[in-house]
């Protein structure tokens, strides 16, 4: 089964089979497919490192072809399924690791009586040595992108094609998409919020305000009414936002349960934890149409790893909109960044890839006028690629709702031409990969040229 490649592509099913060597053995590791994808998973030949530095077997030697199928030592669906759940990184999230409890535990019972400028110090500490962490790539790391390009290429070159067809990533000939969340930290972010959404849609752009349901500060149904009055939506921000959500399995499903209620009483469609502590694997008892909890590199968060994707993706029957760029506190608090280079570096990497950039803003950071400044300097940036470029900036709930969407959609082929089946489907375009001396290039059918990958396949 395919769903990964499946969901992200939506080709005709041919293209997605691919046949495992042999047996796969030993424990799950690192390896290498090519110069640029670092893998997690198991082998057929058991070859695997235990850290991203000791990686030695390179796949790609063993890859080889089977009638019209690709044959490969590993399988990418594993592979692709174990990054984009952070898998690799599971002893970050361990419950029972004792460091982790007593440190957030210790932490969060201070916090309070914490501001910004002590705060920063010691997550500064927690954080050192966070730019010589080799894996995922920062800025934007974008492994699970290019394993599927790879496999697209294989089956085209199986089936001895240079053109196949799939349904395009984004509506209405968007080549890319970009999203505007504010996570509401406290009592003055709360009332910021309105200055906010003016200052956004001042350049056209009106986001998602996640709220903290309990403890943090009151959260009246007027001020919930009047996020939705501005053209913006209202989504859950944790339980209590106390570093707790998923320190122990059965307390999580607990706290689900009551964020869960307030995602009904609040008529929210998406979630995002706090502090981005996450762990897809119990995303179930979540309901939500989408999450915005995972980080594509987590180099600068209290807990490291990172989906390796710059688009969304499935977990479950939840979609989940990742954390494309790096948020505010961390560029102004931990990097001591007051300039939008870093932003724009990675929007264009993300552009390059036809991603996602999700902007992560909290209104409680961005009330002084040396922040509010670089930040009106992004919307600027962003209304410009709007004007200059076939960018999408829907609300989230809406990008989720398109992805929700094009995953029922299918591809079929009538008279000699293929044909988008589904509903949404007048939103929706073909588009055509073309493989040409180990380049991947695609065209969207009714678009006027092409748009190029930035890496040989």
């Amino acid at each position: 089964m395919s769903q990964n490649f499946s969901q992200y592509y939506r080709s005709p099913d041919e293209y997605a089979r691919y046949a495992v060597d042999r047996p796969l053995t030993g424990s799950a590791g690192y390896f290498r497919w090519d110069q640029d994808a670092i893998c997690y998973g198991r082998t057929s030949s058991g070859a695997v490192a235990d850290h991203v530095e000791a990686v030695s077997y390179d796949a790609e030697s063993d890859v080889a072809m089977r009638g019209e199928c690709p044959s490969m030592p590993f399988d990418p669906e594993e592979v692709t399924e174990n990054l984009l759940r952070e898998r690799y990184a599971s002893h970050f999230r361990e419950p029972g690791r004792l460091s982790n409890e007593l440190i957030r535990k210790a932490y969060y019972a201070v916090r309070p009586l914490l501001g910004v400028a002590i705060r920063k110090h010691f997550q500064k500490m927690h954080l050192r040595k966070w730019d010589q962490i080799p894996f995922p790539a920062w800025p934007v790391d974008c492994t699970v992108d290019s394993i599927h390009r790879k496999r697209f290429a294989l089956a085209m070159k199986a089936r001895g094609v240079e053109k196949a067809p799939f349904i395009w990533f984004w509506p209405d000939n968007f080549t890319s998409c970009v999203i505007i969340t504010h996570d509401v930290e406290g009592p003055a972010g709360r009332d910021f919020c309105t200055e906010l959404m003016d200052l956004d849609a001042s350049y056209g752009f009106h986001g998602s305000y996640q709220v903290v349901p309990e403890t943090r500060y009151e959260v009246t149904r007027r001020y919930l009414d009047s996020i939705v009055a501005h053209g913006c939506e209202v989504n859950v921000h944790d339980l209590k936002h106390d570093g707790r959500l998923y320190a122990e399995h059965e307390e999580f499903k607990r706290r689900a349960k009551q964020i869960n209620e307030y995602g009904r009483e609040f008529g929210a469609r998406g979630f995002r934890s706090g502090v981005l502590y996450r762990n897809a694997d119990w995303y179930d008892a979540l309901d939500f149409l989408y999450d915005m909890s995972m980080p594509n590199v987590a180099h600068l968060d209290p807990q490291r790893g990172g989906c390796c994707t710059v688009m969304p993706y499935f977990i479950g029957n939840m979609v989940e909109l990742p954390v494309t760029c790096t948020q505010d506190y961390s560029l102004f608090h931990i990097l001591g960044d007051y300039s939008t280079v870093l932003w724009k570096k990675q929007i264009d990497l993300i552009r390059s890839q036809f991603g996602l950039m999700s902007i992560l803003v909290h209104p409680d950071y961005v009330m002084e006028q040396r922040e509010q400044t670089l930040y009106r300097e992004l919307l600027q940036h962003l209304a410009n690629l709007r004007e200059e470029t076939r960018m999408w900036s829907p609300l989230p709930v809406e990008a989720a709702e398109w992805w929700q969407q094009r995953s029922q959609m299918e591809l079929v082929q009538r008279d000699g031409q293929w044909r988008i089946e589904g509903p949404g489907k007048e939103r929706a375009r073909i588009a055509y990969a073309h493989l040409a001396n180990g380049v991947l290039t695609y065209t969207i059918e009714g678009a006027a040229d092409s748009v190029t990958c930035d890496t040989a396949v």
